[in-house]
């Protein structure tokens, strides 16, 4: 990024070249001039310019033509007319050539200022608006997939994080993706480069589990026939990711700690330290002060890991997600299997929506690809559902959406004095369907084929 805007004067006479480079000498520009067509297409191919002062009659080429190059070469650059054949009809032609402003000679010191700087201001903006949507508008992040307000929170927090050296400890229910989230760390981080090496702490039995993180040397123990490196020293240079940490026993979380404080570790049997450099990051899907209230996980420990938390959101809460996630993995394992499956119905998509996941992002891939494996369609349909999504019900044809025992909420729509105003029936079928579902928004969003944030927005806006 530079430090200041460049602007590019493309003008053949050298007294008027003067005269407007004296008139933005006291600008935060970096002003550069040139007095022909073609030596201007060489200038802007090579540092393209923020703006360009156009004239239109120069010696070797027509401006129009510069300008015409600049527009089908996609050029990030702004660009204001000069002529001294100023016309309406000139200067209509070239706003459509994509020229955003127009001066006609002769004109003073003011008029230049406050065209450029309108220009610099509107290509700003432009850049914090791309900047902007490219943040906050992204539907996936590494080998995450999900555009909700939530996600894009753990988005921005890795973001920030990754580049420090700062441990991460990450929250989350089981199958929220705890694992991505720290492989995303790591490609974000100064030493992507390096290996990333994952260990779940609660599928190695507890004696084996210090030999598993810091190695052993032969003889150590019965079956140490040979020297073994740990995950410890496999991670030198990269980053260590000790999954479910809570499962660790209490004694070796001492050794971690003084692993941690020191970045030193002792395989075991061996006599000597030895030095590794790791950047630190753990998980767990129990709350870590739970157990650390309940003596099961070290407070010591919990506080050198909890530097920077990141908390994944179950799925349920995650809104249109679920229907993203469900059609990437439906795509996925359609190509994988040969399967002509392109799309869920509106009946599916309902139910998935209605669904609770509690096993979140693993059991919704492990449903899709049950309906994938089981199935031959190109439309995922509601008797395509594997159970329990089969007892959910659907608004599909012949299928009831509610018992029979329980009357299906209406809206009426008008009285003896007739039709009322939209606002008031959009209002009574919002709260007649959270009450409906037990004041449950995301269901009755479900039902009302909204989103979530529709009805919240529009609960406040109702109380404004």
């Amino acid at each position: 990024m530079r430090d200041k805007p460049k602007v590019l004067l493309i003008e053949d006479s050298a007294s008027l070249a003067a005269v407007y480079s004296e008139y933005l000498i006291d600008e935060a520009i970096e002003l550069i001039h040139t007095d022909s067509g073609l030596s201007a297409k060489e200038i802007i191919a090579s540092d393209t310019p923020e703006v360009v002062l156009l004239d239109l009659k120069l010696p070797d080429i027509p401006g129009e033509e510069v300008l015409e190059w600049m527009q089908r070469e996609g050029f990030p650059c702004e660009t204001i007319i000069i002529t001294a054949h100023g016309s309406v009809d000139i200067a209509v032609e070239m706003m459509h050539l994509g020229a955003k402003d127009f001066l006609q000679k002769p004109f003073d010191a003011r008029r230049l200022i406050t065209t450029l700087r309108n220009t610099l201001e509107r290509n700003r903006l432009h850049d914090i608006v791309s900047n902007f949507s490219s943040t906050f508008e992204r539907d996936h992040y590494h080998n995450f997939i999900g555009a909700s307000l939530s996600m894009h929170a753990v988005y921005q927090t890795i973001d920030a994080a990754a580049p420090s050296k700062a441990t991460v400890f990450i929250t989350g229910e089981s199958g929220t993706g705890k694992e991505v989230c720290a492989e995303a760390i790591h490609r974000q981080s100064r030493c992507k480069d390096g290996p990333f090496i994952p260990i779940n702490c609660g599928a190695i039995p507890k004696d084996l589990m210090e030999s598993e993180i810091f190695g052993h040397v032969k003889g150590a123990f019965t079956g140490a026939v040979a020297e073994r490196k740990g995950a410890a020293s496999l991670a030198d240079g990269g980053t260590l990711f000790l999954d479910e940490i809570g499962e660790m026993d209490f004694d070796l979380q001492t050794k971690l700690l003084r692993f941690i404080q020191s970045g030193s570790i002792k395989k075991v049997g061996a006599s000597k330290e030895e030095l590794v450099n790791v950047r630190f990051i753990c998980a767990t899907n129990r709350d870590p002060l739970d157990e650390v209230n309940a003596g099961r996980f070290r407070e010591d420990l919990y506080y050198r890991l909890n530097v920077v938390p990141i908390h994944l959101p179950p799925l349920r809460d995650r809104g249109d997600d679920i229907i993203l996630l469900a059609q990437h993995f439906l795509t996925l394992y359609a190509e994988e299997d040969g399967k002509d499956f392109k799309h869920l119905s509106t009946e599916a998509e309902m139910c998935l929506r209605l669904f609770q996941w509690p096993g979140n992002v693993r059991q919704l891939q492990n449903v899709i690809r049950n309906i994938v494996v089981l199935n031959n369609d190109e439309i995922v349909k509601y008797e395509h559902l594997p159970p329990p999504l089969d007892t959910i019900p659907s608004r599909k044809p012949g299928i009831s959406n509610h018992s029979t025992t329980e009357p299906e909420p209406t809206v009426n729509i008008s009285n003896a004095d007739g039709i009322r105003p939209l606002s008031i029936v959009e209002r009574e079928a919002i709260e007649q369907a959270i009450v409906y579902c037990d004041g449950n928004i995301p269901k009755a969003a479900a039902l009302l084929d909204v989103s979530p944030s529709t009805i919240y927005r529009k609960k406040q806006a109702w109380t404004d």
